[in-house]
């Protein structure tokens, strides 16, 4: 590939659009439904930027498509460049007004009842006309929105080491608790064990998710397998609802279940489990002022955060 064929004129804003739709999506039908286009549309504009880029984007297959190698590293340049022209409108309008401004947060369970929730009241106390737009979706789905440009930021857990895209900072550190509703016959005793909450039905996060592969390694260290009786489920106004409502048991980070009235925490140790909140940006590239207003606002708010934290400072200081 030479420069030239990217700058000839031929390669359209489209083509980056259409690339990130494919990846993320995986097929050309539903691509081009996200896109409001048309499929034979869809599938003229892969060919043209297959023809630019000289090389095939996309194995095809009867469930959809799946990128190549030179699919997947085109996709990550299409997505920085469209997270680039976001960032510009988007800096292009603060500046002509200064006192607005919208900063677009990702959050998946940890640190979204309590640490985000505070940070924006105290954000928008400093800041009234600041717009925040929280977006919750699986660690996955939002590191895709991060990378192209549509989230700002991702507060949660840190479950993974820093990458050449991304750079992430702890805030505090918290456990993970087994969760009831106030109501379980399980709520309130003091002497309990992992086999007889085994012994109820579970409510589990997502096989994507960290915390759902070491609850995985627990059971197996204490010789059960997976719940027959489960849920899995990410979102946690879905949870709480289900301790509320049934004698489910969840694993949550302690600050949702010790903050919440009408759920009980068991007395069951998770050692080792736990994990850093804090927050996760995209490397190099510049913050708007809104977004550094809302981490501003993240690292004051997580001093004051109780005592199942610790502030840990920049978990990645590559």
């Amino acid at each position: 590939m030479t420069t030239p064929r990217l700058l000839d004129g031929r390669l359209k804003l489209r083509h980056l659009v259409l690339v990130d739709a494919l990846t993320e999506r995986g097929s050309v039908v539903a691509a081009a439904a996200a896109l409001h286009i048309t499929q034979p549309v869809a599938t003229r504009s892969l060919h043209e930027l297959e023809e630019i880029l000289g090389v095939s984007l996309y194995e095809r297959g009867p469930r959809g498509v799946t990128p190549t190698d030179f699919g997947s590293a085109f996709t990550e340049h299409a997505r920085a460049v469209l997270a680039q022209l976001t960032q510009a409108a988007r800096h292009v309008s603060e500046l002509a007004d200064a006192q607005r401004g919208t900063v677009f947060v990702g959050t998946h369970l940890a640190g979204s009842n309590l640490l985000l929730p505070r940070a924006i009241a105290a954000l928008k106390r400093a800041h009234p006309w600041l717009t925040v737009v929280v977006r919750e979706a699986t660690p996955d789905a939002l590191l895709i929105e991060l990378s192209a440009g549509r989230v700002d930021l991702i507060v949660g857990r840190i479950g993974r080491p820093a990458s050449e895209s991304v750079q992430r900072y702890a805030l505090y550190q918290e456990s993970i608790r087994l969760v009831v509703g106030q109501h379980h016959d399980l709520a309130g005793r003091t002497d309990l064990t992992l086999d007889e909450v085994m012994e109820y039905p579970w409510i589990l996060p997502g096989a994507e998710t960290v915390l759902r592969q070491e609850l995985e390694s627990l059971f197996v260290r204490n010789g059960h397998d997976l719940p027959l009786s489960r849920v899995e489920a990410t979102s946690f106004l879905t949870v709480r609802q289900l301790l509320i409502e049934t004698d489910m048991v969840a694993a949550l980070p302690n600050l949702i279940g010790a903050g919440d009235p009408r759920l009980a925490l068991l007395p069951v140790a998770l050692q080792p489990m736990g994990h850093n909140v804090g927050i996760t940006v995209a490397r190099g590239r510049p913050l708007n002022p809104a977004s550094q207003a809302m981490i501003d606002a993240l690292t004051s708010v997580s001093k004051d955060m109780g005592q199942d934290t610790t502030a840990s400072g920049p978990a990645d200081q590559s």
